[in-house]
């Protein structure tokens, strides 16, 4: 199957689901009902998986070659009662599943089992392990108690008040009805990867139908895309203070398959105020097999550090947006300020400084923040802004369109800062080059398309454009040649690292030569390793100043404009095209075009006024 096959069966399948799970809502709000049905999907995928493991362990049985073989010859032969109770007490031993890293479903939270009964208790009564349950609530609620019990690693992840819920207990049937149908595989994709994507999928239909709530827990995925894809977190630890329910972790391990590499490369640790939507995120996680620290529990990034000690290579977020009274309880003096101390009636620098204190010495952090954090001078703001870019710690800034989240019209930017603008090699593979007192500006506010009547999205285009646009200008320089920065090692197409040759190597710079002996290093210790795997190009692009779209500026000028960093200011307007003809001629010819449109506008007036007189009325 292609990837445009995957697409089109998992695009299909999610508005089929959505649109029946939505007839099924009724009166329930929307922020309720989408507990009830993530809650839902995932007990079909731990069933799933469950069944998946169980179907391997009855191959292996039979298999003699296989270590866990169970010879029905010790048993009386294949068919007899006394091999089948064998085989059905080894598939209940726990270890066969946590070996690897499948979650033990009990019997009662089985798929086959919530199905088979949902409709037994709408009236009646269950008996499940000498507990009477007498409603489909009951019933999911008793299911993912006991994968709680079972599993410590759930404990307290689940949201169990379907009890609770003010919905008629038919349409829970018919929601179990209905995830039912999700398909164990299908296009070549299997039940963790469709699971994963309809999560996903309604995760962004909830936050839509939620409005300016959705936005608490959902970040729009284009936008989650570039940040992910301009920092490329290809391995180490990776980091969100305001994690929501998690899509720079999936977005993340999406970006890891699609280059080859392991997903065990990199750490997730996150942070989550909101107690459900702490619980949305680690059904997020769990749903896709991912190991996660999140911490001991849901709690404030400012008073309650979950990670204090942390030092992520990869630090990603969407903070709320100019957040008031955030420091409660912060002490003035807390040793995260370096750079300033933040107003307390907007979080914004805040939010960037917590950032920085959790960032590794080669750290990379990618920020949203309302577009005011670039220019304001309110408060200390300015102050710190100026600090930050004395410090030679902003690496790019990229100006959003406006109308891509749910939850607001605040216009918004993404910060991009780093801890080390020397030539190094990137987790990812990148030789980066030497980037010190420079910053790049890229504005994509004409960017993106209209989805709809209120929301704007990226394309995959506009993302590559933005992305290939900062890694140029990381790995390759700039073009002009009076510019010192524009020193760097430009790889040959089908090279995976640059490799200069004697005479080449000694019209380098001392940086580009450094640089050239750690990526022959990389290279060296990559060739010892068939499964390494990067995101090199083949044959990298060259950076250059594009009017209207980006700029690479030196910090003196930024100096110069009073440390503000829209990049509008520095961008340009985007270069008009000449249509060849002399200016004294289109002058005359848009003339004669405007007083032919005077003339046709004065006699479709009198015409009007004719009519209406007709009809008895005078203007």
């Amino acid at each position: 199957m292609t990837h445009a096959d995957e697409q089109k069966f998992l695009n299909e399948l999610e508005k089929k689901l959505w649109t029946a799970a939505d007839k099924l809502r009724s009166t329930l709000d929307a922020a309720q009902y989408k507990h009830a049905v993530l809650g839902i999907i995932f007990l079909k995928y731990v069933s799933d998986a469950f069944d998946t493991r169980r179907n391997e362990l009855k191959a292996a049985f039979l298999n003699p070659s296989h270590e866990y073989f169970l010879n029905p010859d010790d048993f009386g032969g294949a068919e007899s009662p006394e091999y089948a109770d064998e085989v059905s007490i080894e598939l209940e031993q726990r270890d066969y599943y946590q070996e690897t890293n499948v979650f033990w479903v009990p019997q009662e939270a089985r798929w086959q089992f919530l199905q088979a009964n949902n409709k037994t208790v709408i009236g009646g009564e269950l008996d499940v392990d000498g507990k009477r349950i007498r409603s489909v609530g009951m019933l999911i609620d008793n299911a993912l108690e006991a994968i709680e019990r079972d599993n410590p690693k759930l404990k307290g992840v689940l949201n169990k008040r379907y009890t609770q819920l003010q919905i008629d207990q038919a349409k829970l049937a018919e929601l179990i009805d209905l995830v039912a149908t999700i398909p164990f595989t299908g296009a070549g994709l299997n039940s963790k990867d469709i699971l994963g994507h309809i999560y996903e999928y309604f995760l962004g239909q909830f936050a839509l139908a939620e409005g300016k709530k959705g936005g608490q827990f959902y970040t729009p995925k284009s936008i989650v895309s570039l940040i992910v894809e301009m920092l490329e977190p290809f391995k180490g630890r990776v980091y969100d203070p305001a994690m929501g329910s998690g899509g720079f972790f999936v977005q993340s391990e999406k970006f890891i398959r699609e280059h080859a590499g392991k997903v065990g490369d990199i750490s997730i640790y996150g942070q989550e105020y909101n107690h459900t939507t702490w619980q949305l995120a680690a059904m997020n996680m769990a749903i896709r097999g991912l190991d996660f620290n999140f911490g001991k529990e849901p709690s404030s990034t400012y008073t309650n550090d979950q990670h204090p000690d942390l030092r992520a290579d990869f630090v990603m977020a969407n903070p709320p947006f100019n957040m008031k009274e955030w420091d409660a309880g912060v002490s003035d003096h807390d040793p995260r300020w370096q750079y300033g101390r933040p107003p307390s009636g907007n979080a914004n620098f805040a939010w960037l400084q917590h950032m920085l204190w959790h960032l590794a010495p080669n750290g990379s952090l990618g920020l949203l923040l309302a577009n005011g954090s670039m220019s304001s001078n309110t408060n200390n703001e300015g102050a710190i802004r100026k600090r930050l870019i004395e410090e030679d710690l902003v690496e790019c800034m990229v100006a959003l369109p406006s109308q891509l989240f749910t939850n607001t019209q605040i216009p918004a930017c993404i910060w991009f800062l780093t801890k080390n603008k020397q030539a190094r090699v990137s987790a990812s593979g990148r030789p980066l080059r030497k980037r010190e007192n420079e910053v790049l500006f890229i504005d994509a506010r004409n960017l993106g398309y209209m989805k709809d009547r209120v929301l704007r999205d990226f394309t995959a285009a506009d993302i590559a454009r933005i992305t290939d646009t900062f890694h140029a200008w990381q790995t390759v320089g700039l073009q002009d040649a009076g510019r010192e920065t524009g020193d760097a090692i430009k790889p040959e197409a089908g090279s995976l690292t640059p490799e200069a040759d004697e005479q080449e190597a000694g019209s380098l710079t001392p940086d580009a030569q450094a640089l050239s002996v750690q990526l022959q290093a990389s290279s060296t210790e990559a060739a010892s390793s068939t499964q390494s795997a990067s995101v090199q190009p083949q044959g990298a692009s060259v950076y250059q100043d594009i009017p209207g779209f980006c700029k690479a500026v030196k910090l003196d000028e930024i100096h110069k404009h009073d440390y503000v960093l829209t990049p509008g200011r520095y961008v340009g307007a985007e270069e008009q095209e000449d249509d060849g003809e002399p200016f004294a001629d289109k002058m005359a010819r848009l003339t004669q075009q405007l007083g032919e449109q005077f003339a046709e506008s004065a006699r479709l007036e009198a015409e009007i006024k004719k009519n209406l007189a007709g009809l008895g009325y005078e203007c």
